[in-house]
C-alpha cells in the first residue's frame, strides 16, 4: 500500500509499505476512505514532536471502512463504516475510567501516526478499535464526520470547556487556523456576548466572520487595547491561544480580565514565558490540555441532526495519491487560502 512517511524534520515521503495486520486481539484494520492533514502533522515535520521517529507513518484522523477485526472486537465487523478518532483508548486504566482517555497509560492516547504508525495511508490499523473509533450514521458524510476526529473536539474540550464559557462571555481566540475556527463555531453554543478573533491573515479574518465571530482584529494591531475598550477596561473573559507560539500565548495573559480564564489549545515546541509577577495577584486560571475526545459522540449526535456544519473548514480536495500535493497546499496555507485539505480515497 501507499503511505506518508516521515524521514526526520522537513522529510517526508509517499512510498510503499506493508499493508496493516491485526497485532493485538483489540485492533481492527481500516480501509482508509477519507483523510486530513493536522496543523500537528506540520510541527512533527518541523521537528517540534521529538517521539515521532523516522520511519513512521503520520496521520490521526481519518474515516474508513473496517476490513478485519482481532478476537476481542465486539462492536465492530467488516464492513462498518467508521471514525477513527485521534485519540486511542484502552478503556481500562485509571485515566479512561475518568473519561480522560488522552493521559491513557494503557497503551493509548494520541498514538496514532505518534507512537504507531497512522492514518494518511491506504490502510491502517487501529488500536483498542472497541473503544476508539465511532460507528457513523448514514446521514453523515465522510467529509462532515472527518472534522470530529481531532478538531471539533479538541477545540470545543480544551478551549470552549476548560474555558468554562459561559452566556455573556467576551471570548478572543487568537489564532483563526482550523482549530481557533472550530473555537469559534462551538463557542457559540454558549452564547456569549461577543466572540473576537485574531490574527494576521486577512483571509482567516474573514474565514472567522463566517464562522461567527462578532469582531476581527489584526494582531499586528494594539489588540490589549482594543479589548480594553471593548470591555470597559476589564479585559476578555475568556482568552484561547490557538496557534503553539510564544507570542500568541504571552498575548492571551494580557488580554484576559482579573479572574477571567486562559485556555491554551496550541502545541508549542518552544517555551513560552509565564509572567506570573503579573498574573498571581489577577486571580488568572490558566489551562492546557491534549483532547481527549470525551465530547464525540455529543458532537456526532449534533452533526447527525444538522446542528452542525462541518463541511465548511474544508477548503481543498484531493485524491489520495495526491498526498504530496495537499501537504504542499496545507503547509503554504497563507498563500493557498487552505484551512482543513481532505482526501479521498479514488474508487
Amino acid at each position: 500500500m501507499k503511505a506518508l512517511v516521515y524521514h526526520g524534520p522537513g522529510q517526508r515521503s509517499w512510498e510503499d509499505k506493508p499493508e496493516p495486520t491485526v497485532q493485538d486481539p483489540g485492533d481492527a484494520v481500516v480501509r482508509v476512505d477519507a483523510v486530513t492533514i493536522c496543523g500537528t502533522d506540520l510541527h512533527i515535520l518541523r521537528g517540534d514532536v521529538p517521539a515521532v521517529e523516522p520511519g513512521r507513518i503520520l496521520g490521526h484522523e481519518a474515516v474508513g471502512t473496517v476490513q478485519e477485526t482481532g478476537p476481542s472486537v465486539t462492536t465492530l465487523r467488516p464492513g462498518d463504516r467508521v471514525l477513527v478518532s485521534c485519540i486511542s483508548a484502552c478503556g481500562r486504566c485509571r485515566y479512561c475510567r475518568e473519561g480522560s482517555y488522552g493521559q491513557c497509560i494503557g497503551g493509548g492516547g494520541w498514538i496514532l501516526g505518534h507512537r504507531v504508525d497512522g492514518v494518511q495511508a491506504e490502510y491502517a490499523r487501529v488500536p483498542f478499535a472497541d473503544t476508539s473509533t465511532y460507528p457513523l450514521p448514514d446521514n453523515v458524510t465522510d467529509e462532515a464526520a472527518l472534522m470530529l476526529a481531532d478538531i471539533l473536539p479538541t477545540s470545543y474540550e480544551v478551549g470552549v470547556l476548560n474555558g468554562r464559557v459561559t452566556p455573556g462571555d467576551t471570548v478572543v481566540v487568537v489564532g483563526a487556523g482550523p482549530i481557533g475556527l472550530a473555537a469559534i463555531m462551538t463557542a457559540k453554543l454558549y452564547s456569549p456576548s461577543r466572540v473576537v478573533a485574531v490574527d494576521l491573515a486577512p483571509a482567516r479574518l474573514e474565514a472567522a466572520k463566517r464562522f461567527g465571530a462578532d469582531l476581527t482584529l489584526d494582531g499586528r494591531g494594539d489588540v490589549v487595547g482594543a479589548i480594553q475598550d471593548l470591555t470597559e477596561g476589564l479585559g476578555a473573559d475568556v482568552a484561547m491561544e490557538a496557534v503553539g507560539v510564544p507570542e500568541t500565548f504571552e498575548l492571551c495573559t494580557r488580554l484576559v480580565r482579573p479572574g477571567g480564564r486562559v485556555a491554551n489549545i496550541g502545541v508549542h515546541g518552544k517555551p513560552a514565558p509565564l509572567h506570573l509577577e503579573d498574573l498571581w495577584i489577577r486571580d488568572v486560571t490558566i489551562t492546557t490540555g491534549l483532547v481527549d475526545t470525551y465530547s464525540t459522540p455529543t458532537l456526532l449526535r449534533m452533526l447527525a441532526a444538522g446542528q452542525l456544519d462541518t463541511t465548511r473548514f474544508v477548503t481543498h480536495r484531493f485524491g489520495l495519491g495526491e498526498m504530496q500535493e495537499a501537504y504542499e497546499v496545507f503547509t503554504r496555507s497563507g498563500e493557498s487560502g487552505a484551512l482543513k485539505v481532505v482526501l479521498f480515497r479514488v474508487l
